[in-house]
Order: structure tokens, then sequence, then C-alpha cells
């Protein structure tokens, strides 16, 4: 009796504790998803009256700041084959440069330059790649503003994140995959296409989505290498070429709520272009995951 009565009261101290820490997890989850959710909603809200097939077919040509109508056809043409140039560029070096510093380069010193510069570059601030890529690709080389400029930045911004997320689910990958694979006398760099690739494909792809995030939204780069225009402009290698977030930066310097609404409907496309690109690729990796051959 005396050991049953001096156990019970720790029971229910570890309860007493376990829910108050439980309710701590739960009040921070709401403290993170609130705002989260009042900028959707603001955005959906702010958003929806131009949300219309006007906005989605036209551009801004012959459409003054104090005039109704006109559309981002122009931007989101110029966003998407931003992003899509960006990522060509991104996403094998990346993918590459973490193949090495696991399956190659572990522990040597160029793999320890290769990480410090990696870092370096995640903390680099957007503008900076765009000053570079203006300088070096516009001033020095003498090319002119275009799409193909701006995706040169945004594929700087990308490539660190690109590493990073590939570096981590490589290493998720069990060592016994590789033994195994090895022992059938399979060569090391087949190993890698056949069994490690696959098996971190969905963990890669979240980090490429992730990037491709990243950058989709970003302003300063694109405002230094691919200027603004108001006209469609479907060549990202010739001439200036508008951006969605150029696009809604400069509808909101404008002083009149036609233009605030225009800019508002672009940060909502934005957000659903983002959100399409990520199912699409979601939808990819569970057609091409392992476990669904089986």
């Amino acid at each position: 009796m005396t050991v049953q009565t001096g156990i019970q009261p720790i029971s229910a101290t570890r309860r007493a504790k376990d829910r108050l820490v439980q309710a701590l997890v739960y009040l921070a989850f709401a403290l993170a998803v609130i705002p989260l959710v009042s900028v959707l909603w603001l955005v959906v809200k702010n958003g929806a009256g131009r949300f219309d097939m006007e906005f989605f077919t036209h551009s801004m040509r012959n459409i003054g700041a104090r005039d109704a109508g006109g559309g981002a056809y122009h931007a989101i043409i110029g966003t998407l084959e931003q992003v899509l140039l960006a990522s060509l560029i991104a996403v094998p070096i990346g993918l590459l440069t973490a193949v090495y510093l696991v399956e190659y380069g572990e522990g040597g010193r160029l793999s320890r330059i290769i990480s410090f510069f990696v870092d370096v570059m995640t903390g680099v601030p957007s503008v900076v790649s765009g000053l570079f890529v203006l300088a070096f690709w516009i001033l020095v080389l003498g090319m002119s503003f275009s799409g193909f400029a701006g995706a040169l930045a945004l594929s700087i911004l990308m490539m660190p994140v690109v590493v990073r997320a590939t570096e981590e689910m490589l290493r998720l990958v069990p060592r016994e995959l590789r033994e195994a694979s090895y022992a059938l006398g399979v060569p090391k760099w087949r190993t890698i296409v056949k069994v490690v690739l696959p098996t971190a494909l969905p963990g890669i792809v979240t980090g490429v989505m992730l990037a491709v995030a990243r950058v989709a939204g970003e302003t300063a780069p694109l405002l230094l290498t691919v200027f603004v225009t108001d006209s469609i402009n479907n060549d990202p290698f010739n001439g200036p070429q508008m951006g969605l977030p150029l696009y809604v930066f400069n509808q909101t310097i404008l002083p009149t709520d036609v233009a605030v609404d225009r800019a508002w409907t672009g940060a909502l496309t934005l957000i659903l272009i983002v959100m399409l690109l990520n199912l699409v690729a979601r939808l990819i990796t569970w057609w091409r995951s392992p476990a669904r051959r089986r």
C-alpha cells in the first residue's frame, strides 16, 4: 500500500507535465500558423477582385496608371521562363556538388572548401547576386537586360539551397543500400544513379521546390538585370522582360487604387504558381518513386 501511494503522485505529475508540454506545442503551432493564414487571407481577399481572364490574357501595354483593366500576362510568362532557366542552371550544378560532397569528397580539403563557400553563398543578400550579374554580364561583357540575365542572378541564389537540401537527403540514405549494391559488383557511379538518387528523390524534389519558392518572389535581382517593360516579350535572351515580383512592385508604387488591385492579384498569382509547381513536382516524385514501381 505504501509503495502504490508513492507511485501515483509521480504518475499524475508526469501526466500533468506531458499535457502542459503538449499544450505549449499546440500554442507554438498556432502562433506559427496564424501569421501564415492571415497573410494568405489578406492576399486572397484583396486579389480576388481582379482575378479574371483579362488579367491573365493581357499585358500593361498602353495602360496608364489611372486606367482600369490591363493584366499580367507578360509578367507571368517572364516569371515562368526566368525560374525555368534558373532551375536548369542551378539544379544540375547543385545536385552534382552535393553528390561530390557526400559520395566522393567526404572529409577532404576540397570538400571543406566547397562547404565553406556554400555556407557563404547561403547568406548572400539577393541584391548582391543582382549586382554581380549587372556588373559582369551587362556592364563588362556588354550584354543587354534580359530574362536570361535575371535567371543567372536567381540561379546564384538557388544553388546553395539545392546543395544543402540534396546533401542532407543523400546522407539519410542507409549505407547498407550502398554496400549491398557494391557487393553485387555494381560500380559506384551506377550505385549513385540507380540506388542513392532514387531513394533520396522525394527529399531532393522538396529541396528544389524550396529553392524555387525562394527565388520566385525576388524583386531586387530582377530590377537590376531584367529591367521593366509593359509589353510581352517571349524571348528571355533578348531585351527587357517583366516578372511577377517586378509587376507587383511596379504597380504598388503607383498612387491609384486600380494599380494596387492589380498588385494584389499579381501577388495571389505568384503564390498560386508556386503552389502549382509544388503540386506537379510532388506528382512526378510519386510517379517515379521506387515504392510505386514495386
